[in-house]
């Protein structure tokens, strides 16, 4: 592969396009370095300056989130966020996508997703204790969708299992709308000492720069920093993970930043060695020289453009103490990792690369920092005439076979063919695991746990972005609510169409601003995420998706909370009355094969009224299960709640319109049980609850109409096999 282009070839031919510089970024690139640049620093400018690495379409829209709180220790701008747990512990934690290496390659596409977010985490210094997943695909009987959720699933549990990080929780869901664009977020979570916390800066001029790891190939250049950037090319070619030697990474990792003599560490992700390099010095306010003859390659022959924008996973690059590098030779040797000196840090603030005796890139580290990008916002065309139909009208005639339906509707479908293949217990942590509400994983040696989950109703936010953006954060701060725990901090994984599409940037700050006045009305901060553009399917955006990954914090492990029903003869409460909200729901595309008109109604009040409210009555043990009520209504919750459990039933009155009160997707509301003699003191607490029914010890969900008469008598057993088996089914239909 031959780069030894004339700089004014470059210039005249306008050979910068086919990296991604627009003209006029190409003219800000020759104003900053005053001189025309080479082919090698033009791709780093260009690696730089893409979305993947620079996020400066939605950096100024960013800004709008809140992330700080008397628990953050360490915010936005590092590997990832950490936030404190008491007994000088916290948890360090964030979310990233690989949607397009998953698209083209999905197996390779969804492990190096997990990969780079696992050494995201412990490049702070954390142990990784548990990840998690959100995952979209396009129907499932579509024989492509079969195919990437197949290889998807596989990958991820293949690179998990390997490394030996569990894999506690997530979410699936399928809509038309991600047909041939696979959205593939992967998070996962830390734990660490307060006084062990790294972060990735290449500060003390004179101090050695280290690089450890796989040796440099040609693997995805151009890859993230590109195919999150712009329309995915299909001859782009994503890297290959290594899980074997991850896990021997994550081990010398982990006891290299026990030492004193490390200045800082960073993976070196999209971008490679360029962004790595370049972010630790320019967040340290230095500069760093590395010379290319010392970095390990796998072919000699490469270039300089093609080892600075080498993907090559399992990567890291760290700075230590001048004179101090053996002892980290030393640790790395001990764990199988190849280690040794790339370069040093350097006083003048510059990004100098070396190859050859010659200096083949030398940039300003401060004109690496993208020049934001503001582009026109527009109302969504659908948006007016949506908001103008109001909430859709349903009416649901033989209860009892819609509920059947909807369970076996794969977005609400027991996931257990997913989850099955992960190692959920690989520490011996996992208090709850997948499929039984949200993730819990206990603290070692002391009585608190963490509550993990993703969640995002994509089709909300695609018929009313900001009222959406408040339901993803509202339903996420639910499932720790429900579990008995706190929630402490939030990491968002942003993906969207092409922002150049003023609708799609007007769907992206909408949501935004949503989930920003959500975070602030519920006090939980974002303190890190990832944002993901250009998720295009046949040519058409994606529904916008900013997944919410939280975590939630246990004063004691005694306040973890079943979501299935635990005794017979506990009252079912139900917190919260129905309303007609339809729109965005899965009975709506179930009877009409569309979403659209008024997404559901919140009011974050009144949201966060129930969620304090639940959780002094989980605190004082008044709720013996919870669970919130999300897609299918409260049928579809009911029904859930038994099917965890074996040989309870339920016994329920609907007083109401039966289409309603079971299966609208009305906002803020809670299913749980209590036992008879605490039923008075809990609706003291929980005012807004209402007696729905009673557990039984007959396996049946029988509920009756205002009039007395049955609307539902259904076996439990019989629902379970199909809500169990028919991912499974689908499955085996090609």
């Amino acid at each position: 592969m031959e780069h030894d282009f004339d700089p004014k070839t470059i210039e005249s031919d306008k050979l910068y396009r086919d990296l991604g510089l627009t003209d006029d970024e190409f003219t800000k690139v020759k104003e900053l370095l005053g001189r025309l640049p080479n082919y090698t620093e033009t791709g780093i400018f260009s690696a730089m300056w893409s979305e993947h690495c620079s996020y400066k379409t939605s950096k100024s829209l960013l800004k709008r989130f809140p992330n700080e709180s008397d628990r953050v220790l360490v915010g936005p701008g590092e590997g990832a966020g950490v936030v404190d747990i008491g007994d000088n512990q916290a948890v360090v934690f964030k979310i990233e996508s690989h949607n397009s290496p998953s698209r083209i390659n999905p197996y390779e596409g969804a492990a190096t997703g997990v990969g780079g977010i696992l050494r995201d985490v412990f490049s702070m210094g954390a142990h990784p204790i548990a990840a998690l997943n959100s995952l979209r695909f396009g129907h499932l009987s579509d024989e492509r969708t079969q195919y990437l959720f197949k290889e998807v699933v596989r990958g991820i549990a293949d690179y998990g299992n390997e490394v030996g990080v569990p894999t506690v929780g997530g979410e699936v869901q399928f809509d038309a709308s991600y047909e041939d664009a696979p959205l593939v977020n992967a998070m996962v979570v830390g734990l660490i000492d307060h006084d062990k916390i790294q972060k990735g800066l290449a500060s003390g001029v004179g101090n050695t720069v280290i690089y450890a790891g796989a040796p440099t190939g040609r693997d995805g250049i151009h890859g993230a920093a590109h195919s999150s950037s712009d329309e995915v090319s299909e001859d782009a070619s994503p890297a290959a993970g290594n899980p074997k030697l991850e896990k021997k990474l994550m081990a010398a990792c982990l006891e290299v930043a026990e030492r004193e003599e490390l200045i800082g560490m960073q993976d070196m992700g999209a971008a490679g060695i360029t962004s790595s390099g370049a972010e630790m010095a320019e967040k340290a306010g230095t500069g760093m020289e590395i010379d290319l003859d010392l970095v390990p390659q796998r072919d000699k022959a490469m270039q300089a453009y093609e080892m600075m924008l080498s993907e090559t996973q399992e990567r890291m690059l760290l700075v230590v103490e001048k004179g101090q590098e053996e002892k980290f030779y030393e640790i790395f040797k001990k764990h199988q990792i190849d280690a040794c000196a790339v370069g040093e840090v350097i006083e003048e603030e510059v990004f100098r690369i070396k190859q050859h005796g010659e200096v083949v890139a030398n940039i300003a580290t401060s004109a690496l920092d993208a020049p934001a990008n503001e582009l026109p916002a527009k109302e969504a065309s659908y948006f007016q005439a949506f908001q103008d139909e109001g909430a859709p009208e349903i009416v649901v005639e033989g209860q009892g076979e819609t509920l059947k339906a909807l369970l076996q509707r794969p977005t609400i479908a027991n996931k257990s063919w997913v989850y099955d293949q992960f190692d959920s217990n690989a520490l011996k942590n996992t208090v709850k695991s997948p499929g039984n509400g949200a993730a819990v994983v206990k603290i070692p040696e002391h009585d608190k746990a963490i509550a993990i989950s993703t969640d995002c109703n994509s089709r909300y936010i695609y018929l009313d972005p900001e009222n959406g953006g408040k339901i993803a954060v509202a339903e996420a701060v639910r499932n720790m609510t429900a579990a008995g725990a706190t929630p402490i901090g939030i990491t968002d994984g942003l993906n969207y169409g092409n922002p150049t599409n003023p609708e799609v940037f007007w769907q992206m700050e909408q949501s935004i601003n949503g989930i920003s006045e959500a975070c602030r009305n519920l006090n939980v901060p974002v303190i890190s995420g990832n944002v993901s553009m250009y998720n295009q399917s046949q040519g058409e955006p994606i529904y916008p998706t900013p997944v919410i990954g939280i975590v939630g914090l246990f004063d004691s492990l005694e306040h973890v909370t079943p979501n299935a029903f635990q005794a017979a003869g506990d009252i079912i409460y139900v917190i919260g009355k129905a309303d007609n909200d339809f729109g965005g729901s899965e009975l709506q595309y179930m009877m009409k094969g569309e979403y659209r008109g008024h997404a559901p109604k919140i009011d974050l009040e009144t949201e966060k009224e129930r969620s304090a409210n639940v959780l002094s009555a989980i605190k004082r043990g008044y709720i013996q299960s919870a669970e919130d009520i999300a897609e299918g209504g409260l049928a579809v919750a009911l029904a859930e709640k038994l099917m965890r459990t074996d040989g309870l039933g339920v016994s329920a009155t609907v007083t109401r319109s039966e289409t309603i009160e079971l299966f609208s997707e009305t906002q803020s509301r809670y299913l749980v049980s209590v036992k008879e003699e605490d039923a008075h003191e809990f609706e003291k607490i929980c005012k807004d609850a209402y007696k729905f029914g009673v557990v039984t010890d007959k396996s049946a969900i029988v509920i009756n109409g205002a009039d007395g008469n049955e609307v539902i008598r259904e076996d439990v057993d019989e629902l379970r096999e199909l809500w169990t088996g028919s991912i499974k089914q689908l499955l085996k239909s090609k």
